[in-house]
């Protein structure tokens, strides 16, 4: 070996040693919770499986313990598991686990605006008109219930033949937000919908794949290594497009005094500060709002209810056990109502344990610190990176007596009521709790009660429980593709 390749090995053991040395102190610095050895450059990265990034980390949950640290790459993250500990960091120290930690793969859209990423005051008050906007049209209340109902009436309409219920799905979800965002709703073959619809279960697909998990632990990295998780920000942008497209037809129509939709409301917030220098109400943050609103509230409330149905196939039982329930309280002769749920112990608890054995969003989306924090022990610094793993808590053995399993016990108590779970999250909590969470669990009541009053569902299909388990593969977990008749029931 020539000079040359001695001084160049000696001097990559310099930096590794370096580099390992600064973690090091670092780790001890901070009083960082216990993990892996992180390894120059990739970090712990070979701790997790390739495309098992979930199973990974609640492997590591099993043997570190419910706190403990990442690296990914140079990036140390602190990751969060079970109950007890994630309801004290979102719940009980909300204030200091507040702030929204990056999602890499859209920060190029989203470049801090918006509802969802954004941090500080600007997240303060587009959160506060947000959620004060929607209950004005209805949501929480029975002011949206109507549409809820309209939509699934116009669903099960389409349900004549066995089928893919993906598509239809989508489009009957789509349209109950669509209603309230854009103050109308759309026919099941409009090709423009259907492209749109199309952008946003790209970019899930997308950003679940192995290539969209790299993007989020390696950014720096995979900034300059060609691959589809560069389309992210492209599929962002034409979603973005698609609804100025919709606020400038508002902008042409706009009545002050009266507020049609979401984007009428935020246009007519402009207005009243456009002398205001330091407004948050602006066309970019109404924009990205728009676009966290319709990423969020479509495919993972869709993904359940498509759980929800293969779940019916599986259990033939638990499905007989709704239409007595949905037969004696609801009948045939009414749509069901929201407030039918509070008679209804069994439909209750089938739904929870879906949310629940679904575990859609499993790792949540990540957290940050905005100030130094005691936690369990150590001490974690402002700016770090959480995750606070929902997969844990809805695996948790101390509270699901079958974690692995679809068991609706899991929420009825020995005399057969409802019983909530305060362990099941399916939209987060905390301060960063999902801000459509009650119209999602409307619309999931509503959609499967009015399926269920009409129909009985049956596939030629005989799936076993490992197949209708989540995989557990990336950042959102979906259901196996199936298809389903749907037989009219017996009057």
């Amino acid at each position: 070996m020539d000079i040359t390749g001695i001084l160049i090995g000696i001097l990559i053991l310099i930096c590794c040693f370096f580099i390992y040395s600064t973690w090091d102190t670092m780790h001890r610095r901070h009083k960082l919770p216990p993990g892996p050895t992180p390894l120059p450059l990739i970090g712990t990265l070979l701790h997790i499986k390739y495309g098992e990034l979930v199973s990974s980390l609640m492997k590591l949950w099993k043997q570190y313990g419910p706190v403990y640290t990442l690296y990914f790459g140079s990036r140390p993250v602190v990751v969060i598991c079970g109950y007890e500990a994630v309801k004290e960091a979102l719940v009980e120290k909300a204030e200091e686990f507040g702030a929204r930690g990056p999602l890499h793969h859209i920060e190029k859209f989203t470049q801090g605006y918006g509802l969802s990423l954004s941090n500080g005051e600007r997240w303060r008050i587009i959160r506060t008109f947000t959620l004060k906007t929607l209950k004005s049209f209805g949501v929480g209340n029975k002011t949206i219930e109507g549409k809820i109902q309209e939509e699934a009436l116009c669903l099960v309409e389409e349900f004549n033949v066995e089928l893919d219920p993906d598509d239809l799905l989508m489009i009957s979800f789509s349209n109950v937000l669509c209603s309230i965002i854009f103050g109308d709703r759309f026919d099941y073959e409009d090709e423009k919908f259907i492209k749109l619809l199309d952008i946003v279960r790209e970019s899930f697909s997308v950003a679940s794949s192995t290539w969209g998990q790299l993007h989020s632990i390696l950014p720096t990295l995979m900034e300059y290594i060609p691959g589809p998780h560069h389309k992210t920000t492209l599929l962002s942008e034409q979603l973005a497009a698609n609804i100025f497209e919709k606020v400038k037809s508002s902008q042409e129509t706009l009545d002050p005094s009266i507020s049609r939709h979401f984007i009428d409301s935020f246009l007519i917030k402009m207005e009243q500060e456009k002398d205001n220098p330091n407004t948050e109400f602006t066309i970019r943050n109404l924009l990205v709002t728009a676009h966290n609103l319709f990423i969020a509230g479509i495919e993972t409330v869709t993904t359940t209810f498509r759980y929800s149905l293969l779940i019916m196939l599986k259990y033939p039982e638990i499905q007989a056990k709704l239409h007595d329930e949905i037969d004696q309280v609801i009948g045939r002769g009414r749509l069901p109502k929201f407030d039918d749920r509070l008679h209804m112990p069994f439909t209750q608890a089938v739904l929870s344990e879906v949310q629940r054995f679904s575990d859609v969003s499993p790792l949540n989306v990540p957290h940050m610190m905005t100030k130094d924090t005691e936690f369990r022990g150590y001490v974690i610094p402002k700016g770090m990176e959480i995750y606070p793993l929902l997969c844990t808590v809805h695996h948790d053995p101390t509270h699901f007596t079958t974690p692995f399993k679809f068991n609706p016990n899991h929420f009825l108590d020995d005399s057969g009521k409802f019983r909530k779970n305060n362990a099941l999250m399916a939209f987060s909590a905390g301060k960063r709790a999902c801000p459509g969470e009650s119209l999602a669990r409307m619309e999931l009541f509503i959609f499967f009660t009015t399926i269920l009053q009409k129909f009985t569902l049956t596939s030629q299909t005989e799936f076993t429980e490992s197949e209708i388990a989540p995989q557990m593969a990336g950042f959102i977990n979906t259901p196996p593709h199936y298809e389903l008749s749907f037989i009219p029931r017996e009057p």
